[in-house]
């Protein structure tokens, strides 16, 4: 098996309804922040600006989502309907992800690392 080094390639490892929810995850990401680089990380999907920004991992019953401690900590109380800890969030597949909230989320770390000439997450 050889190893993933792209997010389409990522991608397709999975059945069609978790694709096409990563598909829309990225999207909404690149929409967000389009110079983010994309890469493999971790041997998963990762954005970085200015460092780490965000990474998203699929599961079998739902999507790992890691916006970082400081997201979470930040949304905490419109998180708490998810299953969290301390960098990550888990949305479940077969329910609609709360896409103003990713959005939200992801803008919230462009700023953070943006604020970070460094870029330490």
């Amino acid at each position: 098996m050889s190893k993933i080094t792209t997010i389409e390639a990522y991608i397709q490892e999975y059945p069609n309804e978790t694709q096409a929810i990563l598909k829309k995850l990225d999207a909404l990401i690149r929409q967000i922040v389009p110079s983010a680089t994309q890469t493999i990380k971790y041997g998963i999907p990762t954005y970085v600006l200015n460092g780490n920004l965000v990474h998203f991992a699929a599961y079998k019953f739902h999507i790992g989502f890691y916006p970082t401690p400081s997201a979470i900590d930040y949304f905490r109380e419109e998180l708490s309907d998810y299953v969290m800890s301390k960098g990550t969030v888990q949305f479940p597949i077969g329910q609609e992800l709360p896409w103003d909230l990713i959005q939200r989320m992801v803008e919230f770390r462009v700023r953070e690392n943006l604020e970070n000439e460094k870029g330490f997450c």
